[in-house]
């Protein structure tokens, strides 16, 4: 890794250093930003209607899963209860918090990062596992497949993997999870917004539009630092995803707050892109053309 990522510019310590950073605003208002958006679109339902409502709850729903990710990066507090506390409603609808959460920290292990059976989030199957399945794999690996189907095939994989547990932590967290979403849905029933509407209509597509992200956000190759994108995204996705489009950044130093991601990238940008071993992108609308109808990744993991 270049000596320079160790030592950020000078204008960068500078920012970092800010009370307005010490103290995560950007995270708090951010955090007061979707809950009041959400809430504030549910309570307006009939006033906004299904054709500005619907959009404007995926867009807010899309953005409160990028929100529980930086929770569980420890932000905006570095107690780890707390932040877990204001990303457990279920606005999401399919994963209860915590398993996010374990999934994802397992994620981060540069070292195994895109393995199958050890990355939890990986898109790649071994050799020995390609077995049935592989046409629709390799559809889930195209950008139609990813909005489509994606969504279905990793919450099926994730409600597998806790019925094979099935131990009293996992029936716990599901079932808390349960509950909560069953009161919420009846929040939203009583504000005129159907149950079935709001898991079909909107947390379905909100769940397709955050994997517009991980379409091509990890490769399988052997230099760690080049299974990480960069993808130099238009400001609407960096908001989106808070920044997270600067991947490679995030997979280094995992625990920088969403609003110095960009600017950590911004200030070391060339010794990023050497290190990236050229897995950099030029935005999102292009990726998802150029993969329309092929995979952006091989099916079986070449080192697996």
């Amino acid at each position: 890794m270049p000596s320079s990522f160790h030592t950020p510019s000078n204008r960068f310590r500078a920012t970092r250093a800010g009370w307005w950073a010490r103290l995560e605003l950007p995270t708090w208002i951010l955090i007061a930003t979707i809950y009041g958006g959400w809430l504030g679109c549910v309570l307006h339902w009939q006033a906004l209607g299904p054709w500005l409502g619907t959009p404007l709850l995926i867009l807010l729903t899309a953005w409160y899963m990028s929100l529980q990710h930086e929770l569980i990066h420890g932000h905006p507090t570095r107690n780890a209860r707390f932040n877990a506390l204001l990303g457990q409603l279920p606005l999401a609808v399919w994963y209860p918090y915590a398993v996010y959460r374990d999934s994802h920290l397992d994620h981060h292990h540069n070292e195994t990062l895109t393995l199958p059976g050890i990355d939890p989030e990986t898109y790649y199957v071994s050799r020995a596992g390609a077995g049935n399945g592989s046409r629709l794999r390799r559809f889930r690996n195209t950008s139609a497949g990813r909005l489509l189907i994606g969504p279905a095939l990793g919450w099926s994989r994730t409600i597998r993997a806790a019925w094979l547990a099935r131990d009293r932590k996992t029936a716990l967290t599901w079932g808390g999870h349960g509950l909560l979403l069953a009161a919420m849905l009846t929040v939203l029933e009583h504000a005129g917004i159907s149950p079935l509407f709001y898991v079909l209509a909107i947390a379905y597509p909100a769940l397709s539009l955050t994997m517009v992200r991980s379409l091509f956000e990890h490769r399988a190759v052997e230099s760690e630092h080049g299974r990480s994108v960069i993808n130099e995204a238009a400001w609407p996705w960096r908001l989106l995803f808070l920044n997270l489009n600067y991947h490679l950044v995030h997979h280094l130093h995992p625990g920088l707050p969403w609003f110095h991601l960009r600017l950590a990238y911004l200030a070391e940008r060339e010794s990023y892109l050497e290190s990236s071993d050229g897995f950099v992108e030029r935005g999102y609308l292009p990726l998802l053309w150029r993969y329309r109808s092929k995979p952006a990744i091989a099916d079986v993991h070449p080192f697996a």
